[in-house]
């Protein structure tokens, strides 16, 4: 199993930007074969250190994520989230 792991800092955490972030990403849910597992979450901590959301999808192997990446419902997705975010980190590795 392959898991992706992309945490992101909003430009403005405004209540608007949460909500179209948190809906922007979940709406992936369901849209794409390779997406085995999806997971989106709040961070609660606040510290200056801390991302805002942190998206957690899991992949059989390395080509389902590579088909997510380039996939027509994923593509508005990075769109959107470049727009509303300063930085954005990512890590992938094989379990």
């Amino acid at each position: 199993m392959l898991k992706h792991i992309v945490m992101f800092k909003l430009k403005e955490k405004s209540p608007e930007n949460l909500e179209l972030a948190l809906s922007t990403l979940r709406g992936l849910e369901g849209k794409i074969e390779t997406l085995r597992m999806i997971e989106v979450g709040l961070d609660f901590n606040k510290s200056e250190r801390a991302y805002d959301i942190v998206l957690t999808t899991h992949f059989d192997d390395e080509a389902g994520l590579s088909a997510y990446v380039s996939h027509p419902h994923h593509l508005p997705v990075i769109d959107t989230m470049r727009a509303l975010c300063s930085s954005s980190i990512v890590v992938d590795y094989l379990n």
